[in-house]
Parts: C-alpha cells; structure tokens; sequence
C-alpha cells in the first residue's frame, strides 16, 4: 500500500524551514550581536517586533574554488559568435575578476551587506540567549504536574526491539551454551582419548571402536542441537521515568514611585521591569511576579497599577523591603522557593531609613534570596547607594548597578542577569 506525508507546517513562499534554520544556527553570534545593536535604538514598546538584520558580506561568505594560473582548460560558452573550434583565448589579467569577495570595482561599486528578516520569536530568542535567573535550583517535587526524567535501570529480559543489547544478549548466550554443553563436551574429549589409544591398542575389536564411534557422532550431534542464540537469551535495556523536582521561582519587583522620582526616571524604571517582565515570561513557565510600589508606604499591585499608576508621595524605601519579607513568610518558604528581588529608585532616601534597608538586606532578605538586584536610576551617589554599596562587598548574592539614560538600560540588564553573574 502506497503511503504518502504531508507536511502542513506554514512556510512562505520559495521558502525552506531547513536552511532557514540551519542558516540560523550557523551565524548564530553574528546574528546575536545585530539584534543587541537593533535593540539600542527601540523602544520598549516595541522590543517584541521582529527585525531586518543585516550581516556584513564577509560574515556569510563561502569558500569559492577555481582554477590556478596554467594548465589546460576546455569550456563551453553559450552564444559564442566569435570564436571557432580550435581557436586561443588569451587568460585575463592576474586580478582581472569580478568574483565575489573582490571588493569594490574599478567603477567604485561594491557588493551590498546580506539582509534579511527575523521573526518576533527568533527575536526575542537571540536577545535572551545568555540570560539566565542566576543560582536557580530545583527545590519541590510537585505531585499534580511533576517533571519527568528517564533514567536507565539496568536490563530486562522482555521489551522492544529498538532497546536491544546485543553484547549482554550474546554474552547469555555464550554462558547458556557453556552451561549445557559443559558436561557433554567433558565426555567427548575422554571419548575421543579413549578412541586414539583404542586404535593404537591392537586387541581391540573393530566391533568395539564401530561403538565408540557412534557414542561419539551422538554426543557430538546433542552439541550440535543446543541453539547458538535462544529467546531466553534476549536481554533489554529497561528505562523508567523518574519525577525531577521543579524550579519554582518567585521575583519581587520594587519601584520607587516617591516624588523625587521625575517622570524620566519612572519612565526608567518601568522599562527595565517590563524587560524582566518579558525575560520571565518567555524563559520560566513557574514563576511568580509580585510588583510592588513604594513612596512612604509600600502596597503590592496588579501589573496594570505597577506601570500605570500615577500615585507619588514621600520616600520610605524600608516600606518595600519590609512587605517583601512579608510576603515571604506568609507565601513563599525559601525551601520550597527560588527567591530573588529587583529594586529600581532614584536612591534619594530618608536619611534614617537607609541603614534600615541596609540591615533589613543583610538579616532577612539575602539570607532568603537566590539574587537581589538593586537599580539607581541617577547618576549622583545617594545616601541609599552608599548604604547598598557596603552591603554589596560582602553578599555575593547581591548586585547594583547606575543608569541615568535610556540607552543604558539593555546592557545594564544584561550585566544583571548574564549567565554566571554574579560569581
């Protein structure tokens, strides 16, 4: 019976999702770095839209072979009405070529770099690729949806053939036949003595070696029966699913929404939580987001009121730790819970307030936390990042960073969130 496939995934026209991911994969760090450098002049409300990238020629280039100087060459032009078989052609110039790779022309033309465009999700791909939630374990098992994990469990004598082993099956098989055949094998090498010494012996009776013959030829006949390989043989490799415990995750967004925080600086702030509002999502199924704004007093939000509210007031940034630890205690165990925290402020704190963030850092929130990221959106040292900067020096869990423009916001988020950071 004639069977036929289909293939009904949706692919443009005179494309082919083959090369195209092949291509991917292969310029995968030129194609990285000309998304970084895309990135820097978007704005956040468009940083999931995808991209024309543009490579440099060199970058794409392939290897081209041809002939050397000298030698003989045979070629068939099509349209020829000048010359006749038989006839010389002179080789062109050393240098004379118009190839690829040659550069600009005499004319001062030159080849244009190779551009083409990459999907939202190809985006986004490339620009997370070596972002990771630093220090994440995987701390619970969860009975309702666990994770799986195939383990190898020895062998078994029953199963598919794709699990064969063929070495443990013949090594059975070679150990059954030397255990049935032991004892017979035994008897015919005494056999075959006696039968030599019978022949040298001569009053021995023909009758009597004819015998010993035929005893002989029988048990060499019940070796020859014992099958070279036997069912009983087969031997599988068996494998069994184990649960993996899973990598729940809980991030603490704190904004600082007091007065002295412009509309600049928000603007600031809010696009580097949607940043790591969109590198959670994308990256990490179980994790939790818990936005919280702070002026003097600290209140948890929904999204919507985290980037969108206009409330202002004073500046307690102990209000936001203190409800963070709150929270902790009441919904997310660190036994259970890979923790961490992203604080964004302006820094201009109350002054007696500083070192009780500082101590509330250092007592309850680092202890319990996988990370902690503190972002300054100024650029003049405040009396709450010279307080962090102590704490910093002695919490490697601990990281903080300036900005004081909107450029700087993608590689500071990078800094934060790279893959291995901080050591």
């Amino acid at each position: 019976m004639l069977q036929q496939v289909i293939d009904r995934r949706l692919s443009g026209k005179n494309k082919s999702i083959g090369n195209r991911e092949r291509f991917l994969h292969r310029y995968r760090k030129q194609i990285r770095d000309a998304v970084r450098k895309a990135v820097s002049g978007r704005s956040i409300h468009n940083i999931e839209q995808g991209e024309d990238i543009t490579l440099p020629r060199r970058d794409v280039s392939e290897p081209v072979f041809g002939h050397g100087a000298g030698g003989t060459e045979e070629r068939v032009y099509n349209g020829n009405q000048e010359y006749v078989r038989g006839d010389h052609i002179a080789r062109p110039p050393s240098g004379g070529g118009s190839g690829p790779g040659n550069g600009a022309s005499q004319d001062g033309s030159s080849e244009d770099d190779f551009e083409f465009r990459i999907t939202r999700d190809e985006f986004m791909q490339y620009f997370f690729d070596d972002l990771a939630l630093p220090h994440l374990l995987r701390t619970q098992l969860l009975p309702d949806a666990p994770e799986w994990k195939t383990h190898r469990a020895g062998f078994i004598s029953e199963g598919t053939p794709t699990n064969l082993h063929v070495v443990r099956s013949m090594r059975k098989a070679l150990s059954r036949r030397i255990a049935m055949g032991g004892d017979a094998r035994r008897h015919l090498r005494g056999l075959e003595l006696l039968l030599a010494a019978m022949l040298q012996d001569v009053s021995t009776t023909h009758g009597e070696i004819v015998a010993l013959k035929g005893e002989i030829e029988a048990l060499r006949l019940r070796l020859r029966q014992i099958p070279f390989l036997d069912p009983f043989d087969l031997r599988y490799r068996n494998r069994v699913r184990v649960p993996l415990p899973v990598s729940k995750a809980v991030m603490f967004c704190l904004m600082d929404v007091s007065g002295s925080m412009n509309e600049a600086r928000k603007d600031m702030a809010k696009r580097f939580f949607i940043l790591l509002y969109l590198f959670l999502m994308r990256h990490y199924e179980k994790t939790d987001v818990i936005f919280i704004r702070h002026h003097t007093q600290a209140a948890e939000v929904t999204e919507d009121e985290f980037f969108h509210s206009t409330e202002s007031g004073g500046t307690v940034a102990s209000s936001a730790l203190v409800l963070m630890n709150q929270i902790i205690q009441e919904r997310y165990a660190s036994s259970e819970w890979n923790i961490y925290g992203a604080q964004a402020s302006d820094g201009d704190n109350w002054q007696h307030d500083s070192p009780k963030c500082r101590a509330l850092l250092v007592d309850k929130l680092l202890p319990a936390s996988r990370y902690f990221a503190y972002l300054q959106v100024a650029e003049e040292s405040q009396n709450l990042w010279e307080e962090y900067s102590m704490v910093q020096k002695s919490h490697p869990n601990f990281a903080m960073q300036k900005i004081s423009d909107a450029s700087e916001i993608y590689p500071v988020f990078r800094e934060l969130f790279k893959k291995g950071a901080p050591a």
